[in-house]
Formats: C-alpha cells, sequence, structure tokens
C-alpha cells in the first residue's frame, strides 16, 4: 500500500529530473591493452581522465537538447540553476553500473572492476565452460611463455600466485581483484566518482580471514587521506 502510495510522486519526480546514466564497461580490458597495472597512479589519472570527457561531453549533449526541448522540469532551485551552470535536459548524465550480464554479452571485463579471475568455469546449463583470459593468452604466446602446463595450473587457481616462467610486468598487469589493497579499489572508486554524477558501483575486495577493523579502515580510507591533505 505503501509503495503504490508513493509510486505517483516517485513517477513525478523521475520524470521531473529526466535522469540518465552514461557508464564505461570493460575497464580492466583497456588497461591490459595500454599496459597500465590496474592499481597504478597512472591507471587512477587515467580514470580521471576518460570520465571527465564523457561527463563533459554529455552534459554539452544535453545542454543541446535544452536549447531545442527545453531543461527538465525541476531545473528551478537545482545545482544548474546557478550562474555559470549549463542549462541542461538532463539533471544527471553519467552513472557507473556493475554491466554483469552485459559485459558478459559483450565479452569485456565488468564496469571498472578489475580481473576477478584470469581463468574461470561457467556453468551453462549443465555443462561446463573453461575460459581464460583472451588477453593474457594473446600476450603469452607473443612473448613465448605460453604452455600447456602453465594455462592448466592458471585453470585451477584462477591467478598467477606460484606460477614460475611468468615475466613480473605481466604479472603486475594481471592482478586479480583479491590482489590489490583494498585502498587501491577505494582510489579507483574515487576517480570515477570524481567525475559522475550518480552512483559508482565499485567492489572492494577483502581475503575471508579479514577482521572488523579492516573493513572499517576501507570505509574511512579515502576520508582520512583527504583530511591529511
Amino acid at each position: 500500500m505503501l509503495i503504490l502510495t508513493l509510486f505517483p510522486r516517485l513517477k513525478g519526480l523521475h520524470k521531473g529530473n529526466r535522469k540518465i546514466g552514461l557508464g564505461v564497461m570493460g575497464w580492466a580490458d583497456m588497461l591490459i591493452l595500454l599496459g597500465i597495472p590496474y592499481n597504478h597512479k597512472k591507471a587512477f589519472e587515467t580514470a580521471r581522465s576518460v570520465m571527465r570527457f564523457i561527463r563533459d561531453r554529455s552534459r554539452e549533449a544535453s545542454a543541446e537538447l535544452a536549447e531545442k526541448r527545453g531543461v527538465f522540469p525541476n531545473f528551478r532551485g537545482s545545482i544548474y540553476d546557478a550562474p555559470g551552470m549549463p542549462r541542461v535536459r538532463n539533471a544527471t548524465t553519467t552513472t557507473i553500473a556493475p554491466t554483469g550480464t552485459l559485459s558478459i554479452i559483450a565479452d569485456c571485463s565488468s564496469g571498472i572492476e578489475p580481473l576477478f579471475a584470469i581463468a574461470y568455469k561457467r556453468l551453462v546449463l549443465d555443462t561446463e565452460l573453461y575460459e581464460i583470459n583472451k588477453y593474457f593468452v594473446e600476450i603469452a604466446k607473443k612473448r613465448g611463455f605460453h604452455t600447456e602446463e602453465i594455462m592448466d595450473k592458471i585453470l585451477r587457481t584462477g591467478n598467477l600466485r606460484g606460477i614460475k616462467n611468468i615475466p613480473p610486468d605481466v604479472r603486475r598487469l594481471f592482478k586479480t581483484a583479491l590482489e590489490i589493497p583494498p585502498e587501491d579499489h577505494i582510489e579507483m572508486q574515487a576517480a570515477f566518482q570524481e567525475y559522475t554524477d550518480n552512483a559508482v558501483s565499485k567492489t572492494v575486495n577483502l581475503p575471508n580471514r579479514a577482521r572488523r577493523e579492516n573493513i572499517a579502515s576501507a570505509f574511512y580510507w579515502h576520508t582520512k587521506r583527504a583530511l591529511r591533505a
């Protein structure tokens, strides 16, 4: 009953703000192709550059639409209703969604997440499918360390830990989510959030031995860093 009562108000707010949410997926794949480790300083800088470009272009397009069709109905009193702010058709234009199913269809990494595994098993109906990251296989063949033994080990573990004969730069490039410190997960989220209107979907991965203070540290890390700055 409460939902039915609220629905007209929610519907009105939705239409009144006319929000949309452009975002990205395949971020980890892009970094691999650029040769940038996920938790490298250059990766965070690239994140800000990419998302700033998307935000600026989407706002420009929204402003062009506003010239033809008018601003969103709730424009008056919004953050855009101020000197120097653009008159836009949409209250928001950007978001970072998890894109789980979409990324499977597109055969790319999910949202802005790192690789959760280099190899994994996918269960489709009653069939087990084993997959290894195509970019890792390509690099392994190109640089001459592709062997059946290495591929079998990766299929069993899902990562490169403890596997010999893999160059250090490739190890850094193909770090999986649990090999990336929580602080770097948060840094990546902050980099994208800086130029994103709506929410940013981002996982902070912790080992199963993590304690309460580790979780608290992850929550407060960026706040503490900002205060120190």
